[in-house]
């Protein structure tokens, strides 16, 4: 970052717009630059602050963001009407950007207090967890972990409770289809996420995903912390509900005497995620989480990112630092998947901003990626995942998934996250179980809206004079923090019984 006022904020040298840190009035002149508003500019928006040629390349970020749809003049307000973006070849350059990580030395590294589980895996929360195999099933889920919440009034503390998370899914898909093995990993993930102490299954019991189908497709096996039933065997919803808060009493005893303990800061495997970006949030909070993550990094932990479609046109600084040629095509061939992908459903991958991110600033999908690639930091990446596979590789590594926020939190918990850190311009109040969510927000007056619902205001990179690295601890310690057991803010209000969203590929039949 090279330069930054109160007015505009010039990101490279070698850029020729600038984001407005205000908003501007036609024919207001700005000193620091030399020039006069041609247009009204909102905060967060580019401004041009050297003449652009038609068809001649817009910098920001020191890179291309898409191409003068006409001649823009020094103080031209650049937006969609006048940027458009074309196909260009692409050249990666494999792992010329790798370098060494400095790792901590194990006794140095930072700690928290997790949940140790038999097979060595750290859990930073204790739920029981009733997941449905099917839409069908749905209801009966939230019903049971409803009426266990109330029938369990004495709880030990390092117990969270029960959760019911439920799906539209699980029928009216072809068996050994893409679609139902995805739903199908995405439920055995959850049930074998360390955050939760038990789990409960419950189907219905004629559903495409039957229960002993699924459990034999994910070679999952019952025992005292992991259990099933069906409706259609137990008499129906009220008996069922019964037969259901039954095993969970069962499991009970194991779960409650779980005790949190001090572990390393490497059992920590977070979930890098942004939604509702504006311009800002390649600039104060993208960023600060990407230190935080190189941090995390540092200290032997894991950092997933995510988003395929939002990293297009950015992918190449992600293969820069492949740590080798095999993680670089598989990033590659996830992006050329993703290209045939929305062509055959006639979408665009070049055209992901929301009217939101236009809104806040953002024109083109190459400007929102170089912007979202910032949460990973620094750090080499050491391995790529698809949907909703168990994370397996240290360091910062890459998932395919979605742009969709919550679909894309999914595949994150159901490979292994066990902490989110959401970034946000726009503003977003979700929440996720069995992991607590971080929200940061990327600027002050966001904050201030919504301040019942962000746990850390980046704003002040931009307000206050505080660093980037600054802001990352800050946010790591934080993280340190929930991780331990304080509550985020949307757990305060209780998110994340409706915030299971699998990843739905393939037709309904």
């Amino acid at each position: 970052m090279n330069h930054i006022t109160s007015e505009l904020i010039l990101l490279n040298p070698l850029d020729n717009v600038a984001v407005a840190g205000q908003t501007f009035s036609r024919g207001q002149r700005i000193e620091s630059h030399k020039l006069t508003c041609k247009d009204p500019i909102p905060a967060g928006h580019k401004i041009a602050v050297s003449p652009i040629g038609k068809d001649a390349p817009v910098f920001k970020y020191g890179s291309n963001i898409g191409y003068a749809l006409v001649d823009i003049e020094k103080g031209d307000h650049v937006h969609s009407h006048n940027l458009y973006i074309k196909g260009s070849l692409k050249s990666y350059a494999v792992g010329v950007d790798a370098r060494e990580t400095s790792f901590l030395d194990p006794s140095c590294r930072a700690v928290f207090n997790g949940f140790v589980r038999e097979n060595g895996r750290v859990g930073t929360r204790n739920y029981i967890g009733v997941l449905s195999t099917v839409n069908c099933s749905a209801s009966v889920s939230h019903f049971i972990a409803e009426a266990a919440n109330n029938r369990l009034s004495h709880r030990r503390p390092d117990f969270d409770g029960v959760v019911g998370l439920s799906h539209g899914q699980g029928c009216g898909m072809t068996i050994g289809s893409e679609g139902l093995f995805i739903l199908q990993r995405t439920l055995a993930g959850y049930a074998n996420n360390p955050n939760f102490g038990g789990i409960l299954i419950v189907g219905l019991g004629c559903e495409v995903n039957l229960v002993t189908s699924f459990m034999d497709s994910m070679q999952l096996k019952e025992g005292p912390r992991l259990k099933t039933l069906n409706i259609q065997d137990h008499g129906g919803t009220r008996q069922t509900i019964d037969k259901g808060v039954e095993m969970i009493k069962e499991m009970l005893p194991l779960v409650e005497a779980a005790k949190r303990e001090p572990v390393s800061a490497e059992h920590l495997i977070l979930a890098l995620e942004c939604g509702g970006s504006d311009a800002y949030s390649g600039i104060s909070s993208n960023p600060a989480l990407g230190a935080a993550a190189d941090l995390l990094v540092q200290h032997g932990g894991t950092a997933i990112l995510s988003e395929t479609p939002e990293i297009y046109g950015a992918e190449h600084l992600l293969v820069q630092r492949a740590s080798s040629r095999e993680i670089a095509d598989k990033l590659i061939a996830r992006i050329k998947w993703w290209e045939d992908y929305t062509e055959k459903n006639n979408a665009e991958i070049n055209n992901n901003p929301t009217p939101g991110n236009k809104e806040g600033g953002l024109t083109t999908i190459l400007e929102k990626s170089l912007g979202a690639v910032a949460k990973a930091g620094t750090t080499n990446l050491n391995d790529v995942f698809n949907y909703a596979e168990p994370v397996t590789t240290k360091g910062m590594v890459f998932m395919d998934t979605p742009g969709y926020d919550i679909v894309s939190i999914t595949g994150m918990i159901a490979g292994g996250a066990n902490m989110v850190c959401f970034t946000t311009g726009r503003g977003t109040v979700m929440g996720s179980k069995p992991v607590p969510t971080l929200k940061l927000s990327s600027n002050t007056p966001m904050y201030e809206r919504l301040k019942d619902d962000i746990d850390i205001n980046c704003g002040s990179i931009l307000d206050n004079g505080i660093s980037v690295s600054q802001m990352g601890e800050i946010i790591f310690s934080t993280i340190l923090k929930t991780a331990s057991g304080e509550l985020s803010k949307s757990e305060v209000h209780g998110f994340g019984n409706h915030e299971f969203v699998p990843w739905h590929m393939g037709a309904v039949l």
